[in-house]
This record gives structure tokens, sequence and C-alpha cells, in this order.
């Protein structure tokens, strides 16, 4: 089968969220599987090793409107994994500056031009995919150019697929983004693309789309309700025979204490003792206290949003630290007054708490290793890929039962056998606390954390088994092979 994914990151090169990595993992599980995958996303000016590039199309013309000038691009390309190339749209007045999503006025025709560039490359090459499959909002408008504008081209045939990563982010811009497009105006109505007096990306993908992915099964479910819906559920419930959730997976070859390169020690379920050695490691970077005896260290990586509940674990903490209860480390940066928050708590407690803000791979593997509890506490949480990371690195996760997290974590109470984390269900502070008491309680167990930190290890969350299920829902949206 020949598939074209349409995403706006692809690990390693771009990166805000666990978007990228899902996407990049899924091409190369597909490739792996013997498919023709190709990836199309921007060359963001943040893009590393762009001179290893091929350039595959020296001068792509773009069916958008606008300045004759900005209606062209370059593609370049890369074989990513066997199997699967990644195709960049380089366009420097779009897409040169190193920001993924910076706050633009032309925000919409960045996206918008992207998404058309992809489909223009392929009718360029003459390479037809049977299958094109849309990740977020910014490709959104990808289904509804296909059913229209397209409809008679070579892709006109081609399946199609939105993965709906988080639908809080919908992408609503004006309504001349439609002539910018071409699309033509029976789409303009509140039964189509309009939305708020706007054109609503995301919405136009749902309707459009031969089918409708979410991350995991629990969120294809919530998104159907007013709470998780942000305004779009009855639009999602009239494609509820087309809904489906596909667990993400994790990419062993990047995730694996057994063979991590990042680590100060390796490990495996059969023997921790390098996770002893990367704890206190961890220790000795955030210049926590140690010694026998000491309590446990809880991890966080994250962007610092509402959604994930971190503003209501910065108030259950506190108190945990101020009774040396537990150590806290943190990596992570977006809300200005979530930052200052946690840098606040590092600067009371500077033994006990350790605050980074930014992002950095390597310390994120070390996290990951190095804690003996990881916290996601989110309000809600499409599939999260960090408590599949925590469990393969033998630090049981403490989440929320929401979405993904729902769907990955078995929750622990005394005897136990099959736990792998620990579960609430409230998102508030009162739910928070009883996660940690309940954490703190399991780590007492010595005999009974092991077996949830071996429980967690063996458990496999394959990209295999999800690429294999994405190959279903495509051929249920109709594509060959």
């Amino acid at each position: 089968m020949k598939i074209l994914h349409i995403t706006p990151e692809l690990a390693p090169w771009s990166k805000a969220g666990g978007l990228g990595d899902a996407t990049a993992a899924l091409a190369k599980a597909q490739g792996a599987l013997g498919h023709d995958v190709k990836a199309v996303t921007p060359l963001y000016g943040s893009v590393p090793g762009r001179e290893g590039m091929r350039v595959a199309i020296p001068s792509l013309a773009v069916g958008v409107g606008g300045p004759e000038e900005k209606a062209g691009c370059r593609v370049l390309s890369l074989q990513a994994s066997p199997g699967f190339e990644a195709w960049f749209i380089e366009h420097h007045d779009y897409y040169g500056a190193r920001e993924i999503y910076p706050a633009r006025p032309d925000f919409a025709e960045r996206a918008a031009f992207y998404a058309r560039a992809a489909l223009d490359a392929c009718l360029d090459s003459g390479w037809t995919p049977d299958v094109i499959h849309c990740h977020d909002w910014t490709a959104g408008l990808v289904p509804p150019l296909l059913n229209t504008v397209l409809k008679q081209t070579a892709l006109g045939a081609a399946a199609t697929a939105i993965s709906v990563h988080n639908l809080q982010h919908q992408g609503v811009a004006h309504r001349g983004i439609m002539d910018f497009l071409g699309l033509p105006g029976r789409l303009w109505q509140a039964s189509e693309l309009e939305c708020l007096g706007g054109v609503n990306f995301l919405k136009g993908g749902i309707l459009h789309a031969g089918r409708v992915i979410t991350v995991s099964p629990t969120y294809a479910r919530e998104i159907l309700t007013p709470e998780f819906g942000y305004g779009l559920h009855e639009v999602v419930r009239r494609r509820e025979s087309a809904l489906e959730g596909i667990l993400n997976g994790v990419d062993a070859d990047e995730w694996n204490p057994r063979t991590d390169p990042l680590l100060p020690a390796n490990y495996s379920s059969r023997s921790l003792k390098g996770k002893q050695a990367c704890r206190k490691a961890l220790t000795q970077e955030f210049g926590l206290a140690d010694g026998p005896g000491a309590p446990p260290i809880f991890g966080v990586i994250s962007r610092l949003w509402e959604q994930k509940g971190l503003d209501l674990a910065a108030a259950a903490l506190a108190s945990f630290l101020r009774d040396n209860r537990l150590r806290f480390v943190l990596l992570g940066s977006g809300d200005p007054a979530l930052e200052d928050a946690y840098r606040a708590l590092a600067a009371e407690f500077p033994s006990r708490c350790g605050v980074r803000i930014g992002y950095d791979h390597g310390l994120s593997h070390r996290i990951e290793a190095g804690s003996d509890f990881f916290l996601m506490p989110s309000r809600f949480e499409p599939c999260g890929l960090n408590q599949m990371y925590s469990m393969a690195y033998g630090t049981p996760p403490v989440v929320r039962a929401t979405g993904g997290l729902a769907d990955t974590v078995r929750p622990w109470s005394p005897g136990a056998k099959d736990a792998t984390g620990i579960v609430f269900e409230h998102a508030d502070l009162q739910g928070i606390e009883w996660a940690i008491g309940h954490a703190l309680r399991l780590f007492s167990e010595p005999k009974a954390y092991r077996k949830v930190q071996v429980n967690g290890m063996r458990t496999e969350f394959s990209w295999k088994l999800s690429a294999d299920r994405h190959l279903t829902a495509y051929r249920a949206a109709g594509a060959r092979g």
C-alpha cells in the first residue's frame, strides 16, 4: 500500500509534543511492514540536518491564491528508515522561523499551504498514494480539497483518514482561506466548514475524511460528549460510524532502558541495579538530597498547560515536599504562571525539588529512568506517551483515568497482581493528593512496588500492532492493498 502522511510535526526533525513522535513512529512501523510510506511536513528553521537532504522537487507550483511569488516552494527529502521517506516543504516566508506554531496572523495560510503542497508534490512526482492520512487541524482541509477541487485528479480516488491527536486545537480561520485554497462556496455553511463565523480546519477533516481516528479508544468515546468535545461533539457524532480509537505505541529503538545510550546505566526487568544508578545520577544532576531512607522521586516531563493538571499538582506537592515525604523533578515549559509556580517550589525546597524550564531530550530520558514515579494528572489526555515510556523504564505512572491514560495503566490496590501504576478519578486537588499518598503507600511495600515495576516493563505497547490497526482502518475507508 502507498501511504501518505501529512503532519505539522515529524520527530526528530520537528516536535512540539507527542504528535511528532507518534507520526514518525507510525510511518516507520508501516514502512517496516513493507509498505511505501511518505510523510510530508514543513521545513522549519529549526529542522536539523538539511545539508544531508536531497532536492526531490526543485520548484513546485502550489495551487493556492495570493501573491504569485509566494505560491511556490522546494521539496527536500531523505530516507528516514526502510520504506519510509520524509518530504520537507521549504518556504522561507512561511516556515523559515524556528517555531512550529508561531503566533502569526497568517497561521491559516501556513497550514493550508503545506497541506496543498503535499498533494501537489504527489501530482508533480507521479507518486499516487492509496491512502492520505492527515494529522490534526493543520491538515484538516485536505479531505475537503480531495472531495471537491482535486476530485478529478489522480488523487481523487485515494482513501482518506484524519487522526485527531487533540480536539481542543481546531484551527478556526477567516473565510478568505477558502478562496486561498479555491474551495467551492457551497462549503460555507454550518453543516460544512463554517464555525463561529470562520472556517474550522478540523471540522472539515472530520466531516470529509473516510475514517476519523483518535489516539486511544477511551478518547474516541470522550469526544462524543460536551465535556471533551470542545464544541465539535455534535459534528463527531455525525461521523460516529466512521470513528475509532487506535492506541499509540512506543518506539523500542528510542525508548528501551536495556539499550538507551542516554542513560548513565542500562537495566532490564530482570535486574534493576542500573535503575538505582540512574536514580543516584538524577539526584546529583538536580542537586537533591540523597542517602539511605531518602523519599521517592516523582518526575514530570510536560508542556505546562491547564490540560495537564499541573496547576493542581503544584498545590498538592507543596505539603508533601514540606513534610519531606517525596522529592520532585520537572522538565517542561508553557504557561508563564505555571513556570513561575514551579520555580517557586524549587526555590522553597532546593534540596527536594528540581525544575528545568525548557526541553532537553537527554534529560527527558534520564528523568524517566531515575524517577520512582511519573506524575500525569491530566484533565484530559488523548493518548499520552510518557506513561508508556515510564512503564518501560520501571517508573510506575500516577495518572488520572482519562483518555489513553485510562487505556494503558492498570491501577494498583493492595493485593493487585497485574497493576502497572496508580490511577485516580477526579481532576481536583483531593484526587491528586490521594494518588500521591497511594503511591507512597505502594513505595513503602518493596515487594509490591517491584511487582508493579516489572509488570509495567513487561507490558508491550507495540507500534506494529498500531500500524496493523491503522491499515485495517485505511481499508475500511476504501484503500486498496
